[in-house]
């Protein structure tokens, strides 16, 4: 989709390499990039000593200088960046951020409500906290969507939906229309439907069909059993059968919490880095 304004995070380590593979692409699209660099800020050494409340606690005499020189090196980590974008001659503007991982999601959330989609860098997972806050920043926080194991240029010529009629799932759906009207393919499929009025209807995925084949998409609906197995695994072995380019499906139907310490769909998919996604919630 051209004239677009992708929400590209990254990391301070991540390879100069990966950052112009993704310039070059996004030049090609005339997708303009705006890019988060995050980085994690210097951890406050503090000493404590004595027993509270007669004690105290001692900070180093250095400590505003370590901090002085972690922004400088990230700012010119940041310099470095813009020189590949600009040898890419790719529209960009970007966004140096360091700071603790709780602060990661309202600085992605903010930048993200403006755009239109949003990419996390593959190398941002080797920072899990860095990682988790910047995909809470964009699904719980901004009204876009998630796209994740791929690049700026995504040509997905076949795409699978996992669909359960869900807010999150329409949100994910309608986010990756521009790329759903340039498929070949599109694979509507509904796991363990609930087949009533006021769940998924009776005829799950019919709906959703008729919508997108008004747009003039390929459509095929399908419904499957999982058999006890975890949803996550089901969706990822129909896309593989399909020789799906992308995953379209809704996040965080159950809490996140729920999620985090019992696991889930969305936290299966977010681990697994065989097959790009689209995620709206």
């Amino acid at each position: 989709m051209s004239n677009r304004t992708l929400l590209y995070v990254i990391g301070s380590e991540t390879t100069d390499a990966e950052i112009s593979s993704a310039a070059e692409t996004a030049a090609t699209e005339g997708t303009h990039l705006a890019c988060q660099v995050l980085g994690p800020a210097p951890a406050l050494p503090i000493h404590a000593y004595g027993v509270p409340p007669y004690g105290g606690v001692n900070i180093p005499d250095n400590w505003a200088e370590t901090v002085e020189d972690a922004h400088a090196a990230h700012r010119a980590r940041a310099e470095e960046i813009e020189k590949l974008f600009a040898k890419a001659n790719v529209s960009a503007d970007i966004q140096p951020i360091l700071c603790v991982p709780a602060e990661v999601r309202r600085q992605v959330a903010r930048r993200a409500r403006v755009c239109d989609m949003a990419l996390i860098a593959e190398s941002l997972r080797e920072t899990p906290d860095m990682f988790r806050e910047a995909v809470n920043g964009v699904m719980f926080h901004s009204p876009i969507g998630l796209l994740l194991n791929t690049g700026p240029a995504l040509k997905a010529g076949k795409v699978f939906i996992a669909w359960d009629s869900s807010e999150g799932a329409a949100k994910a759906v309608h986010a990756a229309l521009p790329l759903l009207l340039s498929a070949n393919e599109v694979t509507i499929g509904c796991f363990d439907p609930v087949v009533t009025e006021d769940m998924q209807g009776a005829d799950p995925g019919a709906d959703l069909a008729a919508w997108l084949s008004h747009h003039g998409c390929r459509v095929t609906v399908s419904q499957f059993p999982s058999g006890g197995r975890e949803i996550a695994d089901c969706i990822l072995d129909r896309g593989a059968e399909m020789g799906a380019d992308l995953v379209v499906m809704g996040a965080y139907g159950r809490s996140q919490l729920i999620e985090t310490v019992f696991g889930g769909t969305t936290h299966s998919m977010l681990k697994q880095r065989q097959m790009p996604v689209l995620l709206g919630h």
